[in-house]
């Protein structure tokens, strides 16, 4: 039986941050993914500067052979309707591979990684978590995302909004470069009438990333191929290639209404479904999870009692906010009347929609979330 102070199922954004945080405080920890990394991952990839500062890198640095795309502005608007262009003159956010930037974190966590191994086994042992039969540890933490053994087999995550996602990234050869309009430095978004999702194209480099989300699951496919279709007719982009088309899913954070830990467990990141209520970013989300747990670990001083460990609930709902707001078919002119006054004023989508909710500028920083 292989033992550790802190085993963590799942080496994505959230799961490799909480393995360098413990590590770095002394503790062994080994961190457990059914993939081997790097791992393909088809995701937008956008990196909110609070996401570097938390992890005490600077684009620069992180940049140095990796791509790592600086983001100086948008064009965004309703669907069908004219953008609206946004110029901040500076870098404001950056886009990442996630192959690269997955592996990035993984490899500097300092954990023990156990990669290529599904976790197919969560058993309650004394003291502690048996995970496949051959591993055991005081404290277990969920982050396989959506799916996450750990949650799944402990009933943690609860429900929320779900949003379904449609994406696509690929290579830009030299005809896709030629019939590419979308500037790297100015991402595109293009929201539903009644702001339920948008879509979005990111050129990050030579690689596109073209998606659409929206609450509503059913005819997600059409959907993304008639948005598809309206980019190419507006020229802005090449065909995408239809094998690189990849469907994912995950839930909006929904405030104090989870379940998020046990007797010596967490979940974090999409396991705990923690992406904005308002732009879906997920990246942020679970590198502040995954801090905040470690932290949570780091007070509880080895008695991983629930009670020692609800805390980190409370940090969570001060450091993401109260939620998803709900919604009701009362609202749903309103809300398309809104839309259409914040996209089509720029200040207004600047302040609004980018500022406010994607930005989240003049929101606190991790560290007034809990003790360090």
């Amino acid at each position: 039986m292989d033992r550790c102070d802190a085993l963590i199922v799942g080496g994505g954004p959230a799961g490799s941050t909480c393995a360098r945080a413990l590590s770095s405080a002394g503790l062994d920890v080994i961190v457990v993914d059914r993939r081997t990394f790097p791992r393909p991952k088809v995701c937008a990839g956008w990196v909110t500067p609070p996401v570097f500062r938390d992890l005490g890198v600077t684009p620069q640095e992180y940049g140095a052979g990796r791509v790592c795309q600086a983001i100086r502005g948008f064009r965004l608007g309703l669907l069908g309707r004219p953008p609206v262009e946004v110029d901040y003159g500076r870098a404001v956010s950056h886009g990442v591979l996630r192959s690269e930037f997955d592996h990035y974190l993984l490899e500097r966590s300092g954990a023990r990684l156990v990669l290529g191994e599904p976790v197919g086994g969560v058993e309650r042992a004394a003291g502690g978590w048996i995970i496949n039969a051959r591993f055991r540890a005081p404290v277990v933490v969920g982050a396989g995302g959506p799916r996450c053994p750990v949650a799944r087999a402990l009933g943690l995550g609860g429900r929320g909004p779900l949003v379904a996602a449609l994406e696509a990234e690929f290579r830009l050869g030299p005809e896709g470069r030629a019939l590419c309009r979308v500037d790297p430095e100015r991402p595109e978004l293009y929201f539903l009438p009644n702001l339920e999702g948008y879509g979005w194209c990111f050129r990050k480099g030579d690689t596109l990333n073209v998606g659409l989300g929206r609450e509503d699951a059913r005819g997600a496919a059409a959907a993304f191929a008639a948005f598809v279709d309206r980019l190419r007719a507006a020229g802005r982009i090449p065909a995408v290639p239809r094998e690189r088309v990849r469907g994912h899913a995950y839930r909006l954070w929904e405030g104090a209404a989870r379940t998020l830990v046990s007797d010596g467990a967490l979940v974090v990141g999409d396991a705990a479904g923690l992406a904005h209520p308002k732009s879906g970013e997920g990246i942020r989300p679970a590198v502040e999870s995954g801090l905040l747990a470690a932290r949570t670990i780091l007070v509880a001083r080895g008695d991983y009692r629930r009670s020692n460990l609800e805390p980190f609930c409370a940090y969570l709902a001060q450091q993401l906010g109260p939620g998803a707001p709900q919604r009701s078919a009362f609202a749903a002119p309103v809300i398309r009347v809104a839309a259409r006054v914040l996209l089509g004023v720029p200040a207004l989508a600047r302040s609004v929609v980018l500022d406010r909710w994607f930005l989240r500028r003049g929101e606190a920083p991790l560290s007034h979330a809990a003790p360090g």
